[in-house]
């Protein structure tokens, strides 16, 4: 898998180093050179959620690791189901819920962490991310006893719910946590400045677990593929809760690679700098707005560059595959 940051073109890695690294230079994010298309989609739809997955990751990383290797660790990392509930006519949600912590990011928390214990070479790694809520938990379940894994986690002091809280800072062992006076994007801000330093980074062998960790987006294009299998070809549209942009990243690669989506719904809460953008063609990030869906509380969503990027920085192309809608508490 050929990956590079989007900052400085000409820092190229595998997906090995871009999984460890986390980050590339400048807080650039890593990056695919360019997505090939999935030759037998028909025949994935059919396969189980675990089979399928092990397919579609392994054709994204390209011989990095073998087929058998990455079926190993995606069904260690997906051992809970994914559900399809019908809502009404023609209308279903897609229920990611279902796995330790409640949150759809065990998907990429869990691949991640398979990931991570595959290559870290018997050295210790530092995990260092930020969470609004949901990430955090998942990390810290996912990494929770891993050997030579710790986990260094921030999160907004009093600005995420009481169950979250207790979901990832009553742990222990080699998960850390702390409250920071601030918004989720503050937090964010620390994390990216330590990863500006080559001295810390290097310190304490930084990577990073929030969904600029390209293992993380890859995780979550399988479950797009699963929405596709239980519906007519190419006639999907989905609503993706938005809040730093990873999930509906994911499903823009799935789409790219060859699942039948017919286009997208960004659906954030009233930190609207997305849709606001789609009207305005101005990126203008506000201050954080704290509401009900605390994890969706993000005002400049680090993953924007990469949705940027898989259409050429062509707002019209984008806006012809994704629409916006903003939902108050």
């Amino acid at each position: 898998m050929k990956l590079h940051n989007l900052k400085i073109p000409q820092e190229k890695v595998n997906f090995k180093q871009a999984v460890i690294q986390g980050i590339g230079q400048q807080r650039g994010l890593f990056f695919v050179d360019a997505f090939k298309p999935l030759a037998n989609v028909a025949e994935l739809l059919k396969m189980d959620f675990v089979t399928r997955s092990a397919h579609i990751i392994h054709h994204l990383i390209e011989d990095e690791l073998s087929y058998d290797k990455v079926h190993e660790m995606v069904a260690k990392a997906f051992n809970f189901p994914v559900e399809i509930v019908n809502l009404e006519h023609n209308i279903a949600c897609l229920e990611l819920f279902h796995g330790q912590t409640l949150a759809f990011k065990d998907f990429g928390a869990r691949f991640m962490a398979q990931c991570v214990a595959q290559f870290n070479d018997n050295k210790q790694v530092t995990i260092l991310t930020a969470t609004s809520g949901d990430t955090g938990a998942a990390v810290a379940h996912a990494f929770y006893g891993i050997e030579g894994i710790n986990v260094k986690i921030l999160y907004p002091k009093g600005k995420i719910s009481p169950l979250q809280e207790k979901l990832f800072c009553t742990l222990g062992k080699n998960i850390e946590t702390f409250a920071v006076d601030g918004d989720f994007d503050a937090c964010q801000a620390m994390v990216k400045a330590a990863f500006d330093s080559d001295e810390i980074r290097q310190k304490h062998n930084l990577t990073s677990a929030n969904s600029i960790n390209i293992s993380r987006l890859l995780a979550q294009v399988c479950y797009y593929f699963e929405a596709a299998s239980h519906f007519d070809e190419g006639n999907i549209v989905i609503s993706v809760p938005s809040g730093n942009f990873g999930n509906l990243t994911a499903g823009i690669i799935a789409k790219n690679i060859g699942a039948p989506i017919r286009r997208f719904i960004a659906a954030t809460n009233a930190n609207d700098t997305v849709p606001r953008y789609l009207i305005e063609h101005t990126w203008s990030p506000n201050k954080t707005i704290e509401t009900a869906a605390n994890a969706m509380d993000v005002s400049d969503p680090s993953n924007w560059p990469r949705i940027m990027a898989l259409y050429n920085n062509d707002i019209n192309a984008l806006k012809y595959d994704i629409s916006a809608t903003i939902k108050s508490d």
